[in-house]
C-alpha cells in the first residue's frame, strides 16, 4: 500500500504558513525567510486561494522590473493550486510534483487545509523507507530476521 501523505505530516507536524492575497509580496518573502520555507499558502476568507512560492517572485516580479513593496501576493500567486489529501501516497505525490513541475502540494481533509508537504518531505520519506526495506534485507541475509 506504501507511505500516505498522513505519516509525512505527522513527523513533520502540520505548520502552515500563510499569507493574505492582500499582503506585500515584500511581507511574503520576509515570512519566507523567517520560516525558512519556498512556498506559503495564500488564505483568503479562510480558504486556499492559491500558493505563493519563491519562483512566483523570481519570474513575475524581478524579471520584470518590479518592486517587491508595491506588487501584492494576489496579483502574482498561482492560482491553479494541485492538492493531495492526507490519504494519497507518496508515489502519487511524486508523479504530481513531476508532471506538473511544481514542489510544493497543499494537503486537504476535505476543505480543510491540514499541512502543506514539499517535494523535499517526499524524497526523504523515500529515502527513509529505502533505508528500512536495505536494513530488513540485510537482517534477513544475515539470518538475524526475527522468527
Amino acid at each position: 500500500m506504501g507511505e500516505r501523505v498522513q505519516s509525512i505530516l505527522a513527523n513533520k507536524g502540520s505548520a502552515i504558513w500563510s499569507v493574505a492575497p492582500e499582503a506585500t509580496v515584500f511581507e511574503a518573502l520576509k515570512l519566507l525567510s523567517e520560516k525558512d520555507v519556498g512556498a506559503l499558502v495564500v488564505i483568503s476568507e479562510g480558504k486556499l486561494a492559491g500558493v505563493f512560492s519563491e519562483r512566483d517572485y523570481a519570474r513575475k516580479v524581478a524579471l520584470r522590473g518590479k518592486s517587491s513593496r508595491d506588487v501584492r501576493v494576489g496579483e502574482i500567486m498561482s492560482r491553479s493550486v494541485i492538492t493531495v489529501t492526507p490519504g494519497h501516497s507518496i508515489e502519487e505525490c511524486m508523479r504530481l510534483v513531476t508532471e506538473h513541475h511544481i514542489r510544493h502540494l497543499p494537503v486537504l481533509d476535505g476543505e480543510q487545509l491540514v499541512g502543506v508537504v514539499s517535494i523535499g518531505d517526499l524524497v526523504n520519506a523515500i529515502i527513509s523507507s529505502q533505508a528500512e526495506t536495505i536494513q530488513h534485507l540485510s537482517n534477513y541475509i544475515a539470518g538475524d530476521y526475527p522468527k
